[in-house]
């Protein structure tokens, strides 16, 4: 058997491998493009930044280790430009050389990754404007930086990348901006959380700019719509990135929606006997079974492997994605899984949304608060997906979160797991637990959440919202929510004979607790519409002051 892999990054040496693992008979070649393959393209802003101290040690595999290792024989600089799926023939440029010729395959596995987005803004052709998605981008970085060690950076799009090489780039001394078209930064988190990231890197010294729209590329500047100059001797473009499907397409292969290539779960396209894996394929979403596109390395490489192994036999199939994904920027972690908010109402969903600030371990032991955005759906309790912001323990519950929505828990399950507790990793009750806890108790145990949005856009509506500050009364002339009537908790009962049981009331402490447990004493005392505010008052003062911008 003659087996074919265009592409020798994550996908693609990640398929020859288990290729070679399922058949010592096989004869594998993979064909790529680039000089360097199977990188750690998601290590590329900690090189930048000095926390990698080698280039080499993001590319530790070259040709000659899978030769040895797999049997495998990678062809470096060689671009396949077409393919002949009736014939079974690939056409092979040596880049090199310059000359052309035809390969033979009895399977063949596109492997083909994804490109950066390039948006047509006038000057994007200048020297000093990059984008990051392979090496050798960062080695063109590296060497800017090296050669003309700019002091000032602008960022245009605020995803993954974008985010870490201002990290990386403020190590370095260098003055960042962040320039997002869309009214947040993190596209991919709910306002109210992404809110968190935006004040975080404002209070680290970061320039943020949301809203705008990019006019033009200058030498030392980036010029906004409205005119304004934005100091930058460096510009980094990470808007994005796009398939790279039409080798595929231009062979009959299909693609979805989103212009990336469509398989099923063994990873088979629509073509007899080709494969896709990788950055270049549509998966499907473990919560709605619909198709997404989530290009992400850990999806590559599992991708990879099960095109590797289905097309030598075997039997592996995909199970879909949840999109998790998490990132570091100026010492805040940043998670999310599953669903946004926004995504459950899309997908048909009734969410109900809880906002939870707890701790990673007692703050006896140093614990560090972290921000749970946790969402399930009314109707079944399904937990649906999960946001968190912290400066620490944010990767261990964004791991068990996403292996609760992998298999169908519920928001009652969360309290029954046995999580790990010990003082120096945890609290007795893990944030994970308190998730769960607030989630149930507003699906089946009749204490309703209102979100910081909710009250405010029913406040805006001139809706008539009796609102209750249950904290002492210097927390409440330190700061309130305007119209709000300070009872303290430990008043409450005496004072509750005041309040009318028909009204819609909504109750709040600094982050939720002594709300809720105002709340558990009106519905005890028969008020129907008594609501907690989710995330208390932290929460709804930061989505306000950036509600106000």
């Amino acid at each position: 058997m003659k087996l074919i892999v265009i592409g020798a990054v994550a996908a693609g040496t990640s398929a020859a491998a288990k290729a070679r693992r399922n058949s010592e008979d096989a004869q594998i070649t993979i064909y790529e493009k680039d000089r360097f393959i199977s990188y750690s393209g998601c290590g590329m802003p900690y090189y930048l930044g000095g926390e990698v101290e080698k280039a080499e040690e993001l590319t530790p595999r070259d040709p000659a280790f899978f030769q040895s290792k797999y049997n495998v024989e990678i062809r470096t600089q060689h671009e396949v430009l077409s393919i002949d799926p009736v014939k079974k023939t690939v056409l092979v440029k040596n880049l090199v050389s310059g000359e052309s010729f035809t390969d033979a395959y009895d399977t063949l596995i596109l492997a083909l990754g994804a490109r950066a987005v390039t948006p047509p803004i006038s000057g994007r052709e200048q020297a000093h404007v990059f984008t990051l998605r392979n090496i050798n981008d960062m080695l063109a970085i590296h060497a800017f930086l090296q050669q003309r060690k700019p002091k000032s950076a602008a960022i245009i799009g605020t995803g993954f990348i974008g985010l870490e090489l201002c990290e990386s780039l403020t190590r370095l001394g260098i003055s960042v901006t962040l320039l997002e078209k869309l009214p947040q930064v993190t596209p991919g988190l709910d306002p109210d959380m992404a809110v968190h990231v935006e004040e975080h890197l404002k209070k680290n010294g970061i320039a943020v700019q949301t809203g705008v729209s990019i006019a033009s590329i200058a030498e030392n500047s980036v010029v906004l719509a409205d005119g304004t100059n934005v100091p930058a001797e460096l510009v980094l473009l990470s808007t994005g990135v796009r398939p790279n499907s039409e080798l595929a397409a231009s062979a009959g292969v299909a693609l979805g929606a989103s212009g990336a290539i469509l398989v099923n779960p063994r990873m088979e396209t629509n073509v007899q006997d080709i494969f896709a894996c990788g950055d270049c394929v549509e998966q499907f979403h473990v919560v709605t079974g619909k198709q997404v596109y989530r290009p992400l390395g850990s999806t590559a490489n599992k991708t990879g492997r099960i095109a590797g192994d289905c097309a030598t036999g075997g039997n592996l199939a995909y199970r879909g994605t949840l999109g998790t994904g998490i990132f570091r920027v100026l010492g805040l972690c940043v998670g999310q899984t599953g669903l946004s908010e926004r995504e459950a109402r899309e997908a048909g969903f009734d969410p109900v949304v809880c906002h939870s600030t707890k701790p990673d371990r007692p703050e006896y032991l140093g614990g560090k608060e972290m921000v749970i955005k946790a969402i399930a759906d009314r109707a079944t309790g399904r937990l649906l997906g999960v946001q968190i912001v912290g400066l620490a323990g944010v990767d261990k519950r964004i791991d068990v979160f996403a292996t609760a929505i992998t298999y169908g828990a519920k928001a009652e399950d969360l309290f029954y797991l046995d999580l790990a507790y010990a003082p120096p990793f945890a609290t007795t009750k893990d944030p994970v637990m308190y998730a769960g806890m607030i989630l149930e108790n507003a699906i089946h145990g009749g204490r309703a959440l209102m979100t910081a949005q909710e009250l405010m856009d029913r406040q805006d509506a001139g809706e008539p919202v009796t609102i209750i500050d249950t904290r002492v009364p210097a927390q409440y002339e330190k700061s309130h929510i305007e119209g709000a009537r300070n009872i303290p908790h430990a008043q409450f009962r005496e004072a509750v004979g005041s309040l009318n049981p028909n009204d819609t009331i909504v109750t709040y402490c600094n982050k939720g607790v002594t709300g809720n447990a105002t709340q558990n004493i009106l519905l005890n005392r028969g008020f129907r519409h008594a609501y907690n505010l989710s995330g208390g008052m932290n929460q709804y003062a930061i989505v306000k002051r950036n509600r106000k911008r």
